[in-house]
């Protein structure tokens, strides 16, 4: 019997090739790091944060577009093979074709998984009938189909309980539909109801009080510690429970905006690198250092982390060159001296051509890039920034290991 072959072996491996995996290449390449194996099947590399924008009719789809190969960093050996198992004790990834790849650091960026099951009636109902999602590419400019066609009735807007990445979106999309009809001149005409599961509409105080008054402005109908639990589409109606009290109300919708609950992928929540203490199976990592706590050849970076903070791609701009002192420390020999606070940015979108910019730490206090902008008011400078200075900043600095 033929014994299987050796796994093939890197200095690093990679796991992703989202937001985080290509700006940790990026900064390894940089500083040096000749070995690194980036695994990613997907041959499409989305600028995620413009698909509000999409769903909003602000922005083209195409503008969030490159293909996987355009984003490796040279250098970089891109393996085009889904993760299926990790095996930290043997230091080995095993993909979902039956390769196996060992390491001598891992980095884990595989993003998080949208469970559109996790909601029942939701994904049959997806695409038609005035059900989307701006957190499916193929859906965002149904969402906006949707937006421009509507004259009158209810639309529903909904945010499911436990992390999402950009905790914002689900809020934005109502903020820009609103602003819409307003234009059109027919908001009265349409009920708004927005489902939010936390009991307040944003954790930092300064920015809650915010949107609550956006949301005041547009005369929506605020549902606080909520959720939408299940959905009939044919019959366009939406249950939507209150965890205070258990209440639970049917709704009739003309217009929803789901999104869906998220969470760890499987072969990740079911390996020893989750958290115990993560209901959805995310990796465990020092909130400072970003290395695993058991396993400290490990990293983790990005929505698959189980850290106290929202999961943007600002946060990932700011946890990368932690992740990569840190990782280049332990190759020296050295401790893990690279601090990460906890610093996040969420873009909200109150209205075509005007933002907040939400920036804070782990302990929620407001952490402003541009101390002399008052970034807690609605600005249209904000919203140029979002539309067209973010993403070059993505494409040409982050995706670089420039910024």
């Amino acid at each position: 019997m033929t014994p299987p072959p050796a796994p093939q072996h890197h200095q690093i491996l990679i796991v992703g090739g989202g937001t985080a995996g290509i700006t940790v290449a990026a900064r390894l390449r940089r500083a040096g790091i000749r070995d690194i194996a980036l695994l990613e099947p997907s041959e499409t590399h989305w600028y995620q944060p413009l698909w509000t924008l999409v769903g909003g009719g602000q922005a083209p789809l195409r503008a969030s577009l490159r293909t996987e190969a355009e984003v490796i960093p040279p250098g970089v050996r891109w393996l085009r093979e889904r993760a299926s198992a990790v095996d930290p004790v043997a230091r080995t990834v095993t993909t979902a074709s039956g390769r196996v790849f060992s390491y001598g650091r891992l980095v884990l960026a595989p993003g998080l998984h949208l469970d559109w099951d996790g909601i029942p009636g939701l994904a049959p109902a997806l695409g038609h009938g005035g059900v989307s999602s701006n957190y499916r590419p193929d859906l965002a400019p149904y969402t906006w189909e949707a937006i421009r066609r509507m004259r009158r009735g209810t639309a529903l807007f909904t945010m499911p309980s436990g992390p999402v990445k950009c905790g914002g979106a689900p809020q934005k999309i109502a903020y820009l539909a609103a602003d819409h009809w307003r234009k059109r001149g027919v908001l009265g005409a349409i009920r708004i109801v927005l489902v939010l599961p936390e009991p307040a509409m944003f954790k930092v105080p300064v920015f809650d009080r915010a949107l609550t008054e956006t949301a005041r402005r547009y005369g929506i109908e605020v549902r606080l510690s909520s959720e939408m639990t299940s959905l009939d589409g044919a019959a366009r109606k939406a249950v939507v429970t209150d965890h205070t009290t258990g209440a639970t109300e049917t709704l009739r919708y003309d217009l929803l905006h789901a999104v869906p609950p998220q969470r760890a992928p499987q072969w990740l929540a079911e390996s020893p690198l989750a958290d115990p203490a993560s209901p959805h199976g995310y990796v465990a990592a020092d909130r400072a250092t970003l290395q695993h706590p058991d396993f400290p050849e490990v990293f983790t970076i990005g929505d698959a982390a189980h850290l106290p903070t929202s999961k943007t791609g600002a946060a990932i701009r700011k946890q990368a060159p932690v992740l990569v002192a840190n990782l280049l420390d332990g190759l020296r020999g050295r401790p893990a001296a690279a601090h990460y606070d906890g610093y996040t940015s969420c873009p909200l979108v109150t209205a075509r051509h005007k933002m907040l910019l939400a920036e804070f730490d782990y302990d929620l206090r407001p952490a402003p890039s541009i101390p002399f902008l008052d970034t807690t008011r609605e600005r249209t400078d904000m919203w140029f920034l979002k539309r067209y200075g973010l993403p070059q900043l993505y494409f040409k600095g982050m995706l670089k290991g420039l910024a």
